[in-house]
C-alpha cells in the first residue's frame, strides 16, 4: 500500500480534527492533499508527534485527535506509548506509517525490518485496540472502526517505502 493512497482515503474523514504529524513524506503528502488550520506539521521534533498529540488529546478533549507518525519516529520515542495507554485518551486514534525505513534520512532499516512489531508493542503498553494492516481496505476498514468508537486507537499501515515527487525531487 502506498501511503498517499492511505492519506486519500481518509482526508475527507479528518474535517476540523485536530492532526499532528512528523516532517518528511507524511507531512508533504497530507499538504500536497490540501492544507488545513488544524493540521501541525512538527518540524524538528522527530519522534515527538505522539507526545503532543497526547497533550492535545489531553487539553482537547471535545476534540479528535489524529496522530500521523512514522515508524522511525515513533521508535524514537517508544516510551511515549506506555504514557499515552496510561492517559487513554478516547479522543486519539495514532496512525503509524511503517515503511520498515528512515527513508527521510537515508533509507536505513528500522527495527519493524527486523519483526519488532509496533501494534504488539502499544497492546503490551496498554492500548485496548492496535492492529497492523497491509492492504488500503484493511486500512480503511480499520480507520472507520476507530473513528466509529471512543477509545484509544492505533493503526499500524505497512506501506512502501517511497515518497511524494515534488517539482521533480522525491520527498522521502
Amino acid at each position: 500500500m502506498k501511503r498517499i493512497d492511505a492519506l486519500h482515503a481518509i482526508y475527507s474523514d479528518i474535517g476540523n480534527d485536530i492532526v499532528v504529524t512528523i516532517m518528511g513524506a507524511v507531512a508533504a503528502e497530507l499538504y500536497s492533499l490540501g492544507h488545513r488550520k488544524n493540521f501541525f506539521y512538527l518540524q524538528h521534533a522527530m519522534g515527538l508527534a505522539s507526545s503532543m498529540g497526547l497533550g492535545l488529546a489531553l487539553a482537547k478533549p471535545d476534540r479528535r485527535v489524529i496522530v500521523l507518525d512514522g515508524d522511525g519516529s515513533l521508535l524514537m520515542n517508544l516510551g511515549t506509548l506506555s504514557t499515552i495507554a496510561w492517559h487513554a485518551p478516547k479522543n486519539l486514534i495514532h496512525v503509524v506509517f511503517d515503511n520498515e525505513s528512515l527513508l527521510s534520512v537515508g533509507g536505513f532499516p528500522t527495527a519493524t525490518s527486523a519483526e519488532s512489531d509496533l501494534a504488539g508493542i502499544a497492546e503490551k503498553s496498554g492500548y485496548r485496540t492496535a492492529l497492523t494492516v497491509r492492504s488500503i481496505e484493511d486500512f480503511t476498514k480499520a480507520w472507520h472502526t476507530a473513528r466509529g468508537r471512543s477509545e484509544l486507537s492505533m493503526i499500524v499501515a505497512k506501506v512502501e517505502a517511497s515518497g511524494l515527487i515534488l517539482n521533480g525531487s522525491t520527498v522521502a
